[in-house]
């Protein structure tokens, strides 16, 4: 049994909640710049004195609702600016908030409101209030539904004319380290989502770890861009740290203005998950090579990560260096830009990164610290940081924090940032934890002699072939998704013969590739998947991921499908595969695939 405990914990007091530091800030520095928001095409700051008028307001207006302490207050929406006005109106109210994901079906709106016993609904726009129309009739508890886009923060403001923002402080003053402030159900690959019930301080808690082990660049003047979704645990601990640590917080309007955005708003750092950097590669890989650059971007591709193992390694030979200068100017400065200029560092989170993308932003100058954690341990348990990171890893223990890999190989996890456990479920609750309060996280995972964490896989699922041989199938996954052509896969062959894969394309990367190929450029999913220049393609992917694996592992044959996974269906809002249902929608498939197959 392996174990680590980061030293350096950071101690917080049991009378702190979430909007003690707001209230420190307004009263002391009202001017300083605290969030951002696009208007037209520029970003627009509101300073702290803004933002906490703007909150207290709606949380008057929760509180002349009925509101009291402990009552549950669903945001159904996407990220945008008014996401965290409610999300801190609701602390200050005493109340406890339960994200709900813009992509989530009518049944899963219906599961989580009735299961959290939620009060106020606020959707963002006419679209998601109708979904939850749909089920209104079955959620008696949901007294008041607002809609963002029809005025609707200032419809709950009037609510609350009759109550003075001493009332609001003194309701916010009740609130203790100890006391719940959100409920977060996981979007989960199986199963219906369980509601995770995070207090107060296992939220600050997180917050001043991370603060004091990434405070290069989480301090004031720095500055970030939101895009992933505010209901899963990452992003919100981000907001969090940022308001709390005085970076400016910008809310982008969504991934397909992000360049643009990028190149406006000109963040300090980064926070992704793996498949954006993957298309960032991807994208200015392909534009190299149709313009006639391919061979330069390559070269330059592979000295960024020369450089970067042999900087981590202590020693830069010459050449690289030299080589490195050079790539500097036609080729790695271009890439920066088109990250805003100034990214110095970027966090990455929610799957596996990867060594060679993690060695080429390394190496063009943009550090992404990897890092891992759960919905139950309130975002990271682990992380790179600065001073201290090893690509391939997900960095050491967050201060304070204890890793502990068990005798079947899976990651257990200690510390005041782990969840109080499962709402409403208590069976679940003592299946992933035990009476000492380690928690059980279901990945598997190594520790080296410093303490960096290495994740292999996911205990359940992990792939058995009728050979008796054990895959974790993210190894070859992720290596697939690497290609530009790839937009998801879901490996195979549990109780088979042999592995295979279902591969879905990527509709962004094949037109610029085809044009490249003097094809034509607008065909659908459907033909391209019987292109035979786009299966020789996913052919090479293939033997390049096998190169990573033994050969009982290896992929022995795929199928390419005419159309994506998409987000709420195959998808979780993080993108991960749900696997049950793409077993179920492509069983007939995969039964093809065995077919007439021997053990």
């Amino acid at each position: 049994m392996q174990e680590y405990t980061s030293p350096g914990e950071v101690k917080i007091s049991p009378d702190d909640n979430l909007t003690s530091s707001l209230f420190e800030v307004v009263d002391s520095t009202p001017d300083r710049p605290m969030v951002a928001h696009r208007v037209g095409e520029r970003f627009v700051d509101w300073s702290a004195r803004q933002f906490v008028d703007e909150a207290m307001a709606v949380a008057k207006g929760l509180m002349g609702l009925g509101l009291e302490k402990g009552g549950r207050v669903s945001i159904y929406c996407s990220t945008r600016i008014e996401w965290t006005v409610l999300d801190y109106a609701i602390w200050m109210a005493g109340g406890i908030t339960v994200p709900i994901y813009e992509t989530s079906s009518s049944d899963q709106v219906e599961w989580i409101v009735s299961n959290a016993e939620v009060s106020v609904l606020v959707a963002e726009n006419a679209e998601l209030k109708g979904n939850y129309d749909t089920v209104a009739d079955k959620l008696p508890t949901c007294e008041h539904v607002f809609v963002i886009e029809d005025a609707g923060l200032e419809k709950i403001k009037q609510a609350g004319s009759d109550v003075s923002d001493e009332d609001v402080r003194a309701r916010a003053a009740e609130v203790t380290a100890d006391d719940v402030c959100t409920i977060v159900y996981t979007s989960g690959t199986t199963g219906r989502p369980k509601g995770c019930v995070i207090t107060h301080g296992n939220f600050i808690w997180v917050c001043e770890q991370v603060e004091s082990a990434a405070s290069d660049f989480f301090q004031q003047g720095e500055r970030t861009l939101l895009f992933l979704p505010l209901a899963h645990i990452f992003a919100r601990m981000i907001q969090v740290a940022c308001i709390r640590s005085g970076v400016k917080l910008g809310f982008s309007t969504g991934i397909p203005q992000l360049v643009d955005e990028l190149g406006i708003y000109q963040p300090t750092f980064l926070l992704s998950v793996p498949r954006v950097f993957e298309k960032v590669f991807n994208g200015a890989q392909q534009r190299a090579h149709s313009e006639g650059k391919g061979k330069i971007f390559d070269k330059a591709a592979a000295v960024a990560e020369d450089f970067s193992r042999q900087s981590t390694e202590g020693k830069v030979s010459l050449g690289t260096k030299l080589l490195h200068g050079v790539f500097d100017k036609l080729v790695y400065s271009k890439l920066r830009a088109a990250m805003g200029g100034n990214v110095r560092y970027a966090v990455s989170g929610g799957a596996a990164l990867g060594e060679r993308l993690g060695h080429f932003f390394n190496g063009i100058g943009v550090t992404i610290l990897e890092g891992y954690g759960l919905t139950e341990t309130t975002a990271p348990a682990t992380m790179n940081r600065p001073d201290a990171f090893k690509i391939g890893t997900v960095g050491k223990p967050v201060p304070g924090c204890s890793i502990r890999i068990a005798d079947d190989g899976e990651v257990l996890i200690k510390g005041a940032n782990v969840f109080q456990g499962y709402y409403k479920n208590d069976e679940a609750t003592k299946e992933s934890m035990d009476a000492d309060g380690w928690y059980a996280s279901g990945d598997l995972g190594s520790l080296d002699g410093e303490g960096y964490l290495r994740i292999t896989g996911r205990k359940k699922e992990i792939i058995v072939t009728a050979g008796g041989k054990n895959v974790a199938p993210n190894q070859l996954e992720d290596q697939l998704r690497a290609h530009p052509l790839i937009s998801q896969c879901m490996v195979v062959g549990d109780g088979q013969p042999f592995i295979a894969a279902i591969v879905t394309l990527d509709a962004e990367s094949l037109p610029a590739w085809a044009a490249e190929k003097d094809k034509p450029t607008e065909q659908s999913l459907a033909q391209w998947a019987e292109d035979p220049d786009v299966k020789a393609e996913i052919e090479l992917a293939v033997e390049k991921a096998n190169k990573t694996v033994s050969k009982a592992e290896s992929i022995r044959t795929y199928r390419i499908v005419g159309e994506d996974f998409e987000v709420g269906e195959e998808l979780t809002p993080t993108l991960k595969v749900k696997r049950p249902i793409v077993q179920e929608k492509y069983q007939s498939l995969i039964d093809e695939i065995y077919a007439g197959q021997k053990n």
